[in-house]
């Protein structure tokens, strides 16, 4: 049995002179994990609702040859507008047909998936997905998701509603095995006997054939004429010298009405300047990477957080807030906000286009401090795509 890991310093809630050790029981993994909360920065204040979940620590639902996990309200209170589901299919696994009365966008995080979606009006979507691609089916459009490939796939789903339940998804098969098997006769037209092998639950996840080359799967339906799908990573990407963003948004990916997104590399020790986003609630997960996050609350309070790959932190709409990387590798993320556009706000560039009296009578600055802050301002410039308005800075 491999040994626990062994920490060097033990991290105990102390700064300057307020604070004492811990000498009672303790928990040093996760202690290591949360550093700012075990020993809080002097800046934090008041008392901020829990901000942060770890997909590790949502119940884990096994399947044939694959698994999900979710989390929702009931894990995250604060997660009002979205929820989200991790899931894993190996080759040939479906995540079988059913639609959903949410909204579903959906990021490859590893290998590659078919996906398979109905139109209203009659066409069918299909396409194969790799790494950083995108999926989003509108809600109530009947879908699929089958692993291809050696490795299979493992994705993160992210539906519009906080409450959502995977578990309250409409399934195929859980629809016909509570269908009378007299009325599939007469629906269908054909003998009753032909339903005799029915499954008499839901089949969910399950294994099924090697998908055949996309071309023979398209070449059996009705294509659609609107797009599901989007090659995010693809993308050339937004450059600061901190890192870099890729957004998708119903700017460049319109049929994803419900749920906006960007993809941000922050470099080692770089950071997310601190902003506020005005039209939704900020979702993060964290990819890889080590970061910390303050964020402000008005009302003099203000707290900090800590998150590392696989985790997930909220951010409510309009609360101030930054990301900095705390690691000596790039914190990859996901900014996801319930909305049809990104949108966000920093603190740079409000002051920078600000008249500057106003700006140094607020921050009490005089003299050579007064110009040092001017002139720093006047170097801020944020590169824009045409045809969109970004504030994101690194």
């Amino acid at each position: 049995m491999a040994s626990p890991p062994q920490f060097k310093d033990e991290i105990n809630p102390r700064r300057g002179h307020k604070g004492s050790d811990i000498i009672g029981p303790r928990n040093p993994n996760r202690e290591h994990q949360e550093p700012d909360l075990v020993s809080p920065p002097s800046i934090d204040a008041g008392k901020l609702a829990n901000m942060k979940w770890s997909f590790a620590d949502s119940h884990m639902r096994l399947e044939e040859g694959g698994w999900a996990r979710e989390t929702t309200v009931r894990e995250l209170p604060t997660s009002t507008e979205l929820a989200a589901v991790n899931m894993r299919l190996e080759e040939g696994v479906y995540r079988e047909l059913h639609w959903q009365t949410e909204a579903e966008w959906a990021y490859v995080l590893e290998g590659s998936c078919r996906i398979t979606v109905l139109d209203t009006e009659g066409g069918c979507y299909i396409d194969d997905l790799q790494k950083g691609n995108l999926w989003y089916f509108t809600t109530g459009f009947p879908h699929s998701i089958q692993g291809i490939g050696k490795e299979g796939t493992e994705f993160l789903l992210i539906f519009d509603d906080g409450n959502f339940s995977e578990d309250s998804t409409f399934l195929l098969t859980d629809w016909l095995a509570h269908s009378d098997k007299n009325v599939l006769a007469k629906n269908f037209n054909i003998p009753r006997g032909v339903f005799n092998n029915l499954s008499q639950k839901e089949k969910y996840i399950f294994r099924g054939t090697i998908a055949p080359p996309l071309d023979e799967d398209r070449k059996q339906v009705n294509p659609s004429k609107h797009r599901f799908t989007h090659r995010m990573l693809e993308q050339e990407p937004i450059k600061f010298a901190g890192g870099e963003v890729r957004i998708a948004d119903t700017k460049n990916f319109p049929i994803s009405q419900s749920v906006a997104a960007a993809h941000v590399l922050i470099n080692p020790h770089g950071l997310r300047t601190m902003h506020w986003h005005p039209n939704a609630s900020e979702w993060s997960y964290f990819i890889r990477g080590k970061a910390r996050v303050t964020i402000f609350a008005s009302n003099g309070t203000a707290r900090t957080f800590n998150y590392q790959a696989g985790d997930i932190g909220i951010v409510p709409r309009n609360m101030a807030h930054f990301v900095e990387n705390i690691g000596d590798e790039p914190v990859e993320m996901l900014e996801v906000f319930r909305a049809s556009t990104f949108q966000d706000f920093s603190l740079e560039q409000w002051l920078a286009q600000t008249p500057q009296t106003m700006v140094v009578e607020h921050l009490n600055l005089d003299g050579g401090n007064a110009k040092r802050f001017l002139d720093s301002l006047s170097k801020t410039k944020v590169p824009v795509k045409p045809g969109r308005r970004s504030s994101f800075s690194l």
